[in-house]
C-alpha cells in the first residue's frame, strides 16, 4: 500500500479485462474506527459467456476497512473492465468481491449483485466475509426485489 497511486488525477484507458485492471488502495486514516464504506454501481455491464449478449447489474458493495480503503477511480476502472468480458452472474459477483478482499483486506465485506433478467429470470448473488463487527450499522442496500428495478 506504500506504492504511489498510478491512476488518480490523470487520464487512464479502460482496462481490456479484469485481469489487466489495477485495483489500488489508499491508507485508512481511521483504522481504529469500525465504519461502513459503500460503493454502488447501478449500471454495471458484462457479457453472457454463451450468447455474447449484454448483461446488466446493480452492485452494492459494503465494507468495513482495515488499514486500507479502495481507491474509487481504480474501482470504477476495474468494474468497467468487465464490459467486454463474458462471465456468468455468480462468477462475476464473487470475483469482484474476492478481488477487493485481496486488495485491501477489509475487516468485513458484503456484496449484492442484483442482476437484471436473463431469459425472464433475475439472478441476485450475495456474498460476505464472516460476521459484521459488533456495533457497526449496516444500512439496507436500498435495492428492491425485481419489479422492473426502476
Amino acid at each position: 500500500m506504500a506504492k504511489k497511486l498510478t491512476q488518480l488525477g490523470k487520464p487512464v484507458a479502460q482496462p481490456a479485462s479484469p485481469d489487466k485492471a489495477l485495483l489500488e488502495a489508499v491508507p485508512n486514516q481511521h483504522p481504529d474506527a469500525d465504519y461502513i464504506v459503500r460503493f454502488t454501481a447501478p449500471e454495471f455491464t458484462t457479457l453472457c459467456p454463451i450468447t455474447g449478449q449484454p448483461d446488466f447489474a446493480h452492485f452494492v458493495i459494503d465494507y468495513v476497512p482495515g488499514k486500507a480503503l479502495v481507491e474509487s477511480k481504480s474501482l470504477k476502472l476495474y468494474l468497467a473492465s468487465f464490459r467486454n468480458v463474458g462471465s456468468f452472474h455468480e462468477d462475476t459477483t464473487i470475483a469482484i468481491a474476492k478481488r477487493i478482499v485481496k486488495a485491501i483486506k477489509p475487516r468485513y465485506l458484503r456484496i449484492g449483485g442484483y442482476w437484471y433478467p436473463r431469459g425472464g429470470i433475475p439472478i441476485d448473488v450475495f456474498w460476505q466475509t464472516g460476521e459484521l463487527p459488533a456495533g457497526v450499522w449496516l444500512p439496507e442496500t436500498g435495492v428492491s426485489s425485481y419489479r422492473g428495478r426502476g
